[in-house]
């Protein structure tokens, strides 16, 4: 592929400015769009250089001279500039390749530059095409750079970037399999959870990358327009950002584990007998014992001094983990089933709301998320008051059901609510001492009619279809097998938890 058979394509409409026969019949192998004043850093021998000249500024010949210069040393073949920013090339560029020695051709306003680097890629596509199945479809370039950034341990953004640098203005995304953004290209839109994955719903260009991890945050490649880009160089990008995944995987587990020491100090604490009193003037209060080894913990953890902290228990670690890593810059730990979460007042983010927005997502991984539930603990004001938020955060859990998958413990805010917090087990007994005398029959649903219709004996008559008489000749059935006064709140509230933990 040369620059002289895009010249020769009538439907880009291509023109050329500068360039010598033998550098316009220089191979390319690779295409890179930018508006950097000095690019060259991001560019290697043989590419195409696709520039919109937003950079340029009229009057300033030494910014086209630096431009160029950047070009001819990192051995560009040859400068495609657009009309369409400033309508024409400006003459100073002109002058800057004649200088450096790089052909230069005009773009105009009607071909967009994916047009160009489609035009480049069909072409090496059917050059590969006859090619042994061995040769990448990568330039060589691009991939001994991809190579070097992931030895040095590069993060998926910055490869994402560099591997579709040559592609031109494509729309790419790593996500996860909740819909979470790991890294983008920079002409894709920013999209939250919940877009992303309407998006993937929708259509486009799937990849699903290959590593260890959950059902949750397993990452795909994903280009909404499925013609944006070569299938063969997608498959070569996403090769390399397995490789990536792996050191990630790695450090998660490694944070995994200082969650889980947290978690663990946080379950052993133990709140000591109170000390001999003192006299008042010498009344300091102590710290518990245990507020020491928690802050240390929770130092070690990475997470900062003093709250507000919240404790979140949930029936699934990983979707728990994967939850919190939408919660962008948030700091937290999490165990096997537990996490803390401090919550920075500054930020003004509802981190919980987000959490139960990503939620759903979560349970459509694959059929993984199944019966996920979420438990949130009070906010704890520093380390002394979170083992009470682990408390409430697992009754919150219990608490939760499909109808609302994610419980904070505020929200308890009726006895119905309350006791759904209560472990089924313990539930299951109570309701049993209290009501195993009634049976499932009539007498428990007259019990239940009766309570819903606050106690009046017509309006119970009346939805049995039964007389009054019968109706109090029940309910007292129903006190002597229970033995509570349905005239008294107490025995009321008993018999109303009773049915509920029934």
């Amino acid at each position: 592929m040369h620059v002289l058979d895009l010249l020769q394509l009538d439907s880009l409409g291509l023109s050329l400015l500068w360039g010598e026969e033998t550098l316009l019949g220089q191979e390319v192998v690779g295409v890179t769009a930018t508006d950097l004043e000095e690019p060259g850093r991001f560019l290697g021998p043989g590419e195409l250089v696709l520039s919109g000249l937003v950079w340029w500024a009229e009057g300033d010949e030494a910014k086209a001279d630096r431009f160029v210069s950047a070009l001819a040393d990192a051995g560009a073949t040859a400068l495609l500039a657009g009309e369409e920013t400033h309508g024409t090339v400006p003459a100073a560029l002109v002058d800057a390749c004649r200088a450096h020695r790089v052909p230069l051709v005009a773009v105009p306003a009607r071909t967009s530059f994916r047009a160009v680097t489609e035009a480049v890629y069909l072409r090496q596509w059917g050059d590969l095409s006859r090619r042994p199945t061995r040769l990448f479809a990568l330039p060589e370039i691009v991939r001994g750079e991809l190579s070097r950034l992931v030895e040095e341990g590069a993060g998926p953004a910055e490869l994402l970037e560099r591997a579709c640098a040559h592609l031109g203005r494509v729309s790419c995304y790593l996500l996860t399999a909740a819909g979470r953004t790991v890294a983008r290209t920079p002409a894709a839109p920013a999209l939250t959870a919940v877009q992303a994955s309407a998006a993937v719903a929708r259509g486009g260009f799937r990849l699903h990358i290959e590593g260890a991890g959950s059902p949750y945050d397993a990452w795909q490649l994903f280009v909404p327009d499925p013609d944006a880009a070569p299938p063969r160089v997608l498959h070569e990008i996403a090769d390399v950002l397995a490789r990536c995944r792996e050191g990630q995987s790695r450090r998660h587990a490694a944070e995994r584990l200082a969650g889980q020491e947290l978690v663990g100090v946080l379950e052993s604490a133990q709140t000591p007998p109170a000390p001999p009193a003192a006299p008042a003037a010498a009344a300091v209060p102590a710290p518990p014992a245990d507020t020491g080894a928690l802050e240390e913990a929770l130092a070690v953890a990475g997470l900062p001094a003093g709250g507000p902290y919240r404790v979140l228990a949930a029936t699934s670690g990983d979707a728990l983990a994967e939850a919190l890593r939408h919660l962008d810059g948030a700091a937290y730990a999490v165990g096997r089933s537990v996490a803390v979460l401090h919550e920075d007042p500054a930020a003004g983010a509802d981190a919980v709301g987000l959490l139960r927005s990503v939620w759903p997502l979560l349970g459509q991984c694959g059929g993984a998320g199944a019966g996920l539930r979420l438990g949130v603990g009070a906010p704890a004001a520093g380390a002394e008051g979170l083992r009470g938020s682990l408390q409430q955060a697992r009754f919150a859990l219990t608490a939760a059901d499909d109808g609302c998958p994610v419980r904070e413990v505020e929200e308890l805010d009726t006895l119905g609510e309350l006791m759904g917090g209560v472990p089924t087990e313990v539930r299951s007994v109570f309701a049993a001492r209290i009501l195993g005398a009634l049976g499932d029959g009539m007498l428990r649903e007259t019990l239940e009619v009766f309570l819903a219709n606050n106690c009046s004996w017509a309006r119970t008559a009346e939805a049995l279809h039964l007389h009054v008489n019968t109706v109090h000749y029940r309910i007292e059935r129903v006190e002597l097998l229970t033995g509570r006064d349905l005239s008294r709140l107490d025995h009321k509230l008993d018999l109303y938890a009773a049915l509920r933990c029934g």
